[in-house]
C-alpha cells in the first residue's frame, strides 16, 4: 500500500507539472487563434474583439487556473474553430487510433516474440546472424516508406494485388466493422513490422541473458531440453521485463502512428492533433495534449505496478530495505 501511494503521489505531481509545460509551450508558439478565426484581411479591431470573447487577453495565470478548474469538473473545453466539445473530438478520433494501435501491437507480438525466441534457440551462428539482420532492417525501415510500399503492393486501386483500402475510413465508422477493419489492415501492418523488430531485439536480449544462467541449467538437470527450459522457465522469468517494454511501447504508439494516420488519411488522434496545431486551436490542442500525457503516465503507472506483481524479488528487496532502515 505504501508503494502504491508513493506511485500515485508521483503520478499526480508529474501530471501537474506536465499541465504547466503544455500550457506554457502552447503560449510560446507564434500565431494567434483569434487571427486565424478573423481571417487574413480582418481589421485589428476584429482580432481584438475576438481575443476578448475568447478570454485570450486575460493574464496567463488566470487562463491556466480556468483551464485546470474546468478539467477538475471533467470539462475538457470546446474547440474554438469547430464548436464541438474536445471530449467528443477525442472520442471519435480514439475510436480509430486505439483499434489501429491494438491491431498493430498484436501483429508486432506475433512477429517479435516468436522470432526473438527463435534467435536465442538457434545454434547456428549463421542463423543467429540472419535474425540479427532482420531485426536491424525491420527497425530501420521508415514508417512512411514501409506504408507506401504496402500501398503499392496491396492498395485497392493502385496496388499490384488490389486487396485492401489505401486511403480513408468508412463514413459509417464501426457501424460497418468489416470495412473498418479492412481500412486498418495496411496501417497496422506498417506499424507492426517496425514495432515487431524492436520487440524481437528486446526478447532476444532478455532471453539471451537467461539462456546461459543457472536457472536454465537447473531446468535442464530436471529433465527439460534446452528449448523447453528457455520457453518455460526463461520466458517466464523474462515476463516482467517484456511486460514493461510492451506497455511502454503501447503508450508510445499513440503518437508514433501519427505519420501512418496522415499517410493513410485516417482521422485519428495524431492526424487531428496536427490539424488542430496548424489551426492554432489552443483549447483543443492543450486538452488533447493533456489527455495524451495523462494516458502515458497512466500506462507507466500500471506497468510499474504490474512489474512489481510479476516480479516477487522487488517486494523482497523493498522489505529488506525497510528492515535495514
Amino acid at each position: 500500500m505504501r508503494f502504491v501511494l508513493k506511485r500515485l503521489a508521483l503520478f499526480v505531481v508529474a501530471l501537474f507539472g506536465l499541465s504547466v509545460v503544455v500550457f506554457a509551450a502552447l503560449r510560446i508558439l507564434p500565431g494567434d487563434v483569434a487571427s486565424v478565426m478573423a481571417g487574413v484581411n480582418s481589421p485589428p479591431e476584429r482580432v481584438t474583439q475576438l481575443r476578448e470573447q475568447l478570454g485570450l487577453n486575460r493574464p496567463l495565470i488566470a487562463q491556466y487556473f480556468d483551464w485546470m478548474s474546468a478539467l477538475a469538473r471533467g470539462d475538457f473545453g470546446t474547440s474554438i474553430l469547430t464548436g464541438r466539445s474536445v471530449t467528443s473530438l477525442v472520442g471519435a478520433r480514439a475510436s480509430i487510433t486505439f483499434p489501429l494501435i491494438i491491431l498493430g501491437l498484436l501483429i508486432a507480438l506475433a512477429i517479435g516474440l516468436p522470432l526473438g525466441c527463435a534467435a536465442v534457440l538457434a545454434r547456428s551462428a549463421t542463423v543467429r546472424a540472419v535474425f540479427h539482420v532482420l531485426a536491424i532492417v525491420g527497425g530501420a525501415v521508415p514508417a512512411l516508406w514501409g506504408g507506401l510500399l504496402l500501398i503499392l503492393l496491396f492498395g485497392r486501386g493502385v496496388g499490384l494485388l488490389d486487396v485492401f483500402p489505401s486511403q480513408g475510413f468508412p463514413l459509417d465508422g464501426w457501424g460497418a466493422p468489416g470495412s473498418a477493419i479492412s481500412a486498418l489492415v495496411l496501417p497496422a501492418v506498417s506499424v507492426g513490422i517496425i514495432v515487431g523488430a524492436s520487440l524481437m531485439r528486446y526478447t532476444r536480449a532478455a532471453l539471451g541473458d537467461l539462456a546461459s544462467s543457472g536457472y536454465i541449467d537447473m531446468a535442464c538437470s530436471c529433465g527439460m531440453t534446452r528449448t523447453q527450459a528457455v520457453l518455460r522457465v526463461g520466458l517466464r522469468l523474462a515476463t516482467p521485463q517484456l511486460v514493461s517494454v510492451i506497455g511502454l511501447t503501447f503508450a508510445s504508439m499513440v503518437t508514433g502512428v501519427m505519420v501512418i494516420e496522415n499517410l493513410f488519411a485516417l482521422p485519428g488522434i495524431g492526424n487531428g492533433l496536427v490539424t488542430d496545431v496548424g489551426n492554432r486551436d489552443l483549447i483543443a490542442v492543450q486538452s488533447e495534449l493533456f489527455l495524451l500525457t495523462a494516458f502515458f503516465l497512466t500506462v507507466g503507472l500500471v506497468v510499474d505496478l504490474l512489474h512489481r506483481v510479476l516480479d516477487p524479488r522487488l517486494k523482497t528487496a523493498t522489505a529488506i530495505t525497510e528492515v535495514t532502515a
